[in-house]
């Protein structure tokens, strides 16, 4: 039992220490802690999450209570960008992720990393490639601290690759099997683990520098590092 205990430790810290993770996806959000939410034509609005519409996972409609009881609901179109706070398991599921920025975190005095350091996750709204239709989606960006270039949004009817875990607690592995893909001002689009080798070049051609360094580490297994890397260091 302590051996378990060591383990379990010892893969937490280790996930803590690494700085270039994506945040967890997030489920479910609280109906108690003010949401943030600016419009497309600028308007801000402050209130509580009352219902949730999705299909398939995706956000069709958000309702809200605002901080004079009005209930308002909303498209994702209607949508410029929000902050959220994730409810129970989703927002100690993401604990470790955001210890790992902290850093970078307590640099930025913005007010989006103030949100950040508060436990919300950010919403952005963008035009994506759905097979060869192309919709308008409100999605959560998973690399708030390294989204330069390229943005990473959490793909919640995604799979995932299988995990360790011991008494029902998942502590390493799990890895999504797909997120949504913005490089730049294109449209984004949902890259699959299977894909990844094959899209490899087409996504890091403009950084001849980040295939040198990963030449042997270039598999979906890495997606992390190399979206840290040509944040940090491609233009």
């Amino acid at each position: 039992m302590k051996n378990s205990f060591l383990l379990i430790f010892f893969l937490c810290v280790t996930k803590m220490i690494v700085a270039q993770d994506f945040l967890d996806g997030a489920f479910t959000f609280s109906s108690k802690k003010e949401s943030y939410i600016t419009l497309q034509d600028g308007t801000e609005l402050i209130g509580f999450i009352d219902d949730i519409d999705r299909k398939k996972g995706l956000i069709e409609e958000i309702t809200i209570i605002d901080t004079n009881k009005k209930k308002i609901k909303l498209k994702p179109e209607d949508v410029k960008h929000m902050y959220i706070a994730p409810s129970g398991f989703d927002k100690l599921g993401r604990a470790n992720n955001f210890i790992s920025d902290a850093t970078r975190w307590n640099e930025d005095k913005s007010a989006h990393a103030e949100h950040i350091k508060a436990g919300y996750v950010f919403f952005e709204t963008t035009e994506v490639m759905i097979k060869k239709k192309k919709m308008t989606l409100l999605l959560q960006l998973l690399n708030p601290g390294f989204a330069r270039n390229i943005k990473v949004f959490f793909d919640p009817y995604a799979g995932e690759t299988a995990s360790i875990g011991f008494g029902g607690i998942k502590v390493a592995g799990g890895d999504a099997k797909s997120y949504y893909f913005k490089k730049g001002d294109n449209v984004a689009f949902r890259m699959e683990k299977k894909n990844y080798d094959e899209e490899f070049e087409n996504l890091y051609s403009d950084c001849p520098e980040l295939k040198k360094t990963f030449i042997k580490d270039m598999g979906w297994s890495r997606v992390e590092k190399h979206i840290f890397y040509h944040s940090e260091k491609c233009e």
